[in-house]
């Protein structure tokens, strides 16, 4: 694990900064809710990431660093902690079985991002892909597993923690890798960020002047 988390780190920041010169600021939606992976990040502060840029461009990073964390967690549960490692198979082998999951397979970028535009009021939508998924899911309900014994209960709820324990430790590691990096990802953003929101108010600045803005 030593050398690993570094170099995963490394390669990580690689796969962002191949994606970010296909970033575009989008101008369709607003967002009105706060995004609970990138808000307060502790990873976007290590980075450099979490004042004044993008909210896709800081998601995208902090998702490629999530897969960091997934893995290294995942292969810490699966030799060390059996009941919550099974518990998360069964879990796993549950929602295979769901005949639509409208957010797998898609990018680390957009991982994690709501998967329908925000309703207008007055104006419902015809269908959501998050409807369809919980329709999905309805329709293949199972019936409910046997109830843990409370000695079952208490022992899980130690995996828990000791994963959560691991994860926090690891996801420190990480911060503390990120700083390496900070001087190359700030040059890309300047690059390639800024000078297209700068783009995007000059566009807004214009419209606001035109002689029409006030009819």
């Amino acid at each position: 694990m030593e050398g690993s988390v570094e170099a995963r780190v490394s390669h990580e920041v690689d796969r962002w900064l191949a994606w970010l010169p296909r970033w575009r600021p989008g101008t369709h939606r607003g967002r009105v809710r706060l995004c609970t992976r990138c808000f307060g990040s502790p990873i976007l502060a290590a980075a450099g990431l979490d004042v004044d840029v993008p909210h896709p461009v800081q998601h995208a990073f902090s998702m490629r660093m999530k897969g960091i964390i997934d893995v290294a967690v995942d292969d810490y549960t699966a030799r060390n902690l059996p009941m919550l490692h099974r518990e998360i198979r069964l879990a796993e082998e549950r929602k295979a079985r769901r005949p639509y999951r409208a957010g797998e397979g898609l990018d680390p970028e957009f991982l994690g991002l709501d998967l329908d535009p925000d309703p207008t009021p007055g104006e419902p939508f015809l269908f959501t892909l998050q409807g369809l998924e919980a329709d999905a899911a309805a329709e293949a309900a199972e019936p409910a597993p046997r109830p843990f014994t409370p000695q079952e209960k208490e022992a899980l709820r130690e995996e828990v923690r000791l994963a959560d324990d691991f994860a926090k430790q690891l996801g420190r590691r990480i911060c503390a890798e990120l700083a390496r990096h900070r001087q190359r990802i700030a040059n890309a953003v300047e690059r390639l960020v800024e000078p297209q929101v700068a783009e995007l108010l000059a566009d807004l600045d214009r419209e606001l002047d035109a002689p029409g803005w006030s009819s």
